[in-house]
């Protein structure tokens, strides 16, 4: 079942969607935005085999604040055993995500249905 995203900050919006819990970051993902992040990502990973989506689709700008977020989510879920996928479609992201490595790690899938999907595919595992 879909549930419509609700707004938590202007940068941060958190849906339900078929199990998995997706947060879709928003605008420019700079320090800031990493600060108002945090505890909404810590609470959403806190739990035991946490299905999670990081949906960069409505950025603007992502730095090293952004990935820094990306890794703490990893880290988190690898932790409780969940799984962790990401959508971007980005130039400039997927580039800083190649370029640092983070795409080895993380994946990152053109749709939220692709993700969704290769969540189901998956055992838990990242």
């Amino acid at each position: 079942m879909h549930q419509e995203p609700a707004p938590l900050t202007r940068h941060l919006r958190i849906h339900q969607d078929r199990g998995h819990t997706v947060l879709e970051f928003r605008g420019e993902i700079d320090i800031m935005a990493a600060t108002e992040i945090t505890p909404y990502l810590d609470r959403v990973t806190d739990r035991t085999g946490a299905r999670i989506v990081i949906d960069l689709g409505q950025i603007e700008f992502f730095d090293c604040s952004g990935l820094r977020l990306l890794h703490r989510a990893r880290r988190r879920v690898l932790e409780r055993d969940g799984q962790l996928h990401l959508v971007c479609t980005h130039p400039l992201t997927l580039r800083v995500l190649k370029v640092t490595g983070t795409s080895r790690l993380l994946p990152p899938r053109p749709t939220l249905e692709e993700a969704l999907r290769r969540s189901e595919a998956t055992s838990g595992t990242l």
